[in-house]
């Protein structure tokens, strides 16, 4: 097999030549592309292990999440990784499952093998504790929201105006008894798109009464028992948000299991996940920007790596409504489906979506501008709006990145 020195004499450079073009140093373009060019004529591979032992770092990313089955993370983690591959990082995926002790575990494994970074999303604001990590130089980036053990860059999206928007949304829709369906208290991502939710109460139309929150964690599971709590009521809601999208697939399931289908009961939720059209009706979402979110945080992380005495940062980046069937009460009168949907009269008309920056307090009506077809298979006619630009504090701007051709 062979080594540097092979290459070196074959290029007829100096061992030292060919560690600064694998490493990425400063060398001339005709020198690089020959050492290139002979180390894969002699498949040569450096060993990372020993380049990392030497530089006590190595090439390797770490991405915390919280919970692998929710299509958000998916499509976060495909951020990370296309950012990092593009700067010859690799990506290590960690699932903490909100759990602060498993999260520990996998930060000391993170500092034991002189990862060359953490990208991470917090299990929680006040046992989540990065400080090891810092001291020793690996940059950490939290995303969505930020532990309290230290002041660390965060990248994350507008859910307190995403709540807003859509809550705002089911009243203007003429419901009136619009509930919440949200994620555990000590979850700062629940109480912020509760807010939201809140605030747009607040300054509604509707009778002035409590709302109805129910605390639930973030599953299909939680989602389920809460609606069920809801309907249960003597007086249960016309409308719930959910805020977030494996709430909204177990709202669903025990809307059905009563005999009940929005828009009867509308719903709203967070996270525009693959399904979310292909139910019926289909299903109003607040989207999040999941791939820029994970895009933005390994940029920050790869910055603070070259200059890691820069202020720390806080991105905000826009979210969005995407207005469907099962918040519209103009499609009530739509047929249960049957084993062949796409014959019911009135099938396109209920699957017809609308898109709304959220911030806007416009209505529904005034938010239909140019429609164009979705090219994923099956799915119905989207019109959209253009949002808002991300939002940044700290030092420098964020420009926002592009989205991959594929839809998350």
């Amino acid at each position: 097999m062979a080594n540097i020195y092979d290459v070196a004499k074959a290029a007829d450079v100096s061992p030292a030549t060919v560690s600064r073009v694998l490493n990425g140093g400063s060398v001339s373009p005709e020198r690089a592309a020959r050492v290139r060019a002979v180390c894969e004529e002699l498949g040569f591979r450096p060993n990372r292990v020993a380049r990392g032992l030497r530089r006590q770092r190595s090439d390797v990313l770490a991405l915390i999440i919280s919970d692998i089955e929710n299509p958000f993370f998916t499509a976060l983690a495909r951020g990370v990784e296309d950012v990092a591959r593009a700067s010859n990082l690799s990506v290590v995926l960690c699932n903490a499952d909100d759990d602060p002790e498993k999260e520990a575990e996998y930060l000391d494994v993170a500092l034991a093998e002189h990862m060359a970074g953490v990208v991470i999303f917090p299990a929680s604001l006040a046992e989540t504790d990065v400080t090891a990590l810092l001291d020793r130089g690996v940059p950490v980036v939290a995303v969505d929201r930020s532990p309290e053990s230290a002041t660390i860059d965060t990248v994350t999206a507008d859910d307190e105006i995403g709540a807003y928007t859509a809550t705002r949304h089911l009243l203007d829709e003429g419901y009136r008894r619009v509930a919440c369906i949200t994620g555990p208290r000590a979850s700062s991502a629940a109480m912020v798109r509760l807010r939201g939710f809140l605030r747009a109460h607040r300054e509604g139309e509707a009778p002035r009464r409590r709302p109805r929150v129910i605390y639930s964690d973030f599953r299909v599971r939680g989602g389920y028992q809460a609606m069920s709590e809801l309907l249960d009521l003597a007086e249960p809601p016309d409308a719930v948000l959910a805020t977030n999208n494996l709430m909204a697939a177990g709202a669903l399931e025990a809307l059905y299991d009563r005999g009940l289908r929005p828009p009867t009961i509308g719903l709203a939720a967070f996270g525009d996940t693959f399904w979310s059209h292909l139910v019926r009706p289909a299903l109003t979402t607040v989207h999040q920007p999941a791939y820029e979110i994970g895009q933005a945080a390994a940029e920050l992380l790869l910055k603070r790596r070259h200059a890691p005495d820069i202020e720390p940062q806080r991105l905000v980046l826009p979210t969005r409504l995407q207005i469907r069937g099962s918040s519209r009460r103009t499609a009530e009168a739509e047929p249960t489906p049957t084993a062949a949907p796409a014959t019911s009269a009135t099938g396109s008309a209920s699957a017809d979506g609308r898109t709304v920056p959220t911030g806007s307090r416009a209505s529904a009506a005034d938010a239909v501008v140019g429609a164009k077809q979705s090219p994923r298979l099956g799915q119905p006619p989207v019109r959209e709006q253009a949002t808002g630009q991300a939002r940044a504090t700290g030092r420098g701007r964020l420009t926002r990145p592009r989205r991959p051709g594929a839809t998350t």
